[in-house]
């Protein structure tokens, strides 16, 4: 998500400037930026977000902080969740202490997700709904949402919280459902499916999700809440049968596995109050999304395959372990 709007904000806005402050886990990838790290515009600092030295120096730089510094597999938080806590958490509430240190002078956009609600079986979720997660992940996120509130409400530090649908595009790492099936479809391997696969989610492509941010930042109002949304839901086991279908491969393919703890059933997002208060809606259908995102892995093979292989982690993991 985070390099996808890099991309986008440095493309649309010729006089921005970006800081990206990565730690670089298993999941950071400097190769998605690849093609503006030369950028004069653009500068990459290796680190943590929970490190309160490194924030108070970066924070009197900037004049907005975008927080999409995340643990978000679902899956690792259920086998590690002291790690989400650490980043989710720990790591929003400093930047929210290093803000308020130096003045309020920096606005937050937290970037969170529809996950911190829980599951709802008929309806939608407004902004107002309450917090019910059901996944260590989706609790670590609503404890840093929730700290946003409080430093608004306490110290007036500038934050707006967005909770977004599931996101998918470019770039995606191949362990989410999206990408997996993609890259395994085109491997021709199993692609494994929760439970019945009958669990419905709401995707967001990822130019979508961009745009939505941008108008946020641009026009949102401090203190507020912001859902991200298509209002278009998919079943599970839908999406990966039209993955197979744009990879041209059989649906012998589908493995059913085990559904995993605590697992959600259906999400869905109200996004009346962004349509209505900042003018966005979403341009991309799922289906023309997701054959953008197909077309995408096709032609970018060596970028999955080497993540897929654990080269790339092993090669830039030695490159900044020092650093």
């Amino acid at each position: 998500m985070g390099s996808n709007f890099i991309h986008y904000i440095l493309e649309k806005y010729r006089d921005y400037s970006v800081i990206n402050l990565d730690k670089l886990t298993y999941a950071g990838n400097l190769e998605n930026l690849k093609d503006i790290e030369q950028d004069s515009r653009y500068k990459f600092v290796k680190g943590d977000i929970a490190d309160p030295k490194i924030m108070n120096e970066l924070v009197p730089q900037v004049d907005v902080v975008l927080n999409y510094a995340a643990e978000t597999h679902v899956d690792r938080s259920i086998l590690s969740p002291r790690e989400f806590a650490e980043t989710d958490v720990l790591g929003s509430l400093t930047i929210l202490n290093s803000i308020r240190e130096n003045g309020n002078k920096v606005r937050l956009i937290q970037i969170s997700t529809d996950e911190v609600f829980g599951s709802i079986a008929e309806g939608q979720f407004t902004e107002d709904s309450p917090f019910e997660p059901n996944s260590p992940y989706a609790a670590s996120k609503a404890g840093g949402d929730l700290m946003c509130r409080a430093f608004w409400v306490t110290y007036k530090t500038p934050v707006i919280v967005t909770h977004s649908c599931n996101f998918y595009g470019p770039y995606h790492y191949p362990e989410k459902l999206i990408p997996l099936a993609i890259t395994n479809a085109l491997e021709g391997k199993k692609i494994p499916v929760y439970g019945d696969g009958m669990q419905v989610r709401e995707w967001i492509y990822t130019e979508d999700h961009c745009s939505a941010i941008d108008e946020v930042l641009h026009n949102g109002t401090v203190g507020e809440i912001y859902n991200i949304g298509t209002e278009n839901e998919q079943k599970n086991l839908d999406t990966v049968r039209l993955i197979l279908k744009l990879t041209g491969k059989g649906e012998d393919l589908i493995e059913y596995v085990k559904d995993r703890p605590g697992h959600d059933r259906r999400y869905s997002l109200s996004i009346k109050k962004i349509k209505e208060e900042l003018r966005w809606q979403p341009k991309f259908s799922f289906g023309d999304g997701l054959k953008q995102t197909v077309d995408w892995f096709k032609n970018n093979e060596s970028w999955w395959k080497r993540i897929k292989s654990g080269e790339y982690q092993e090669y830039y993991q030695k490159q900044y372990k020092s650093s």
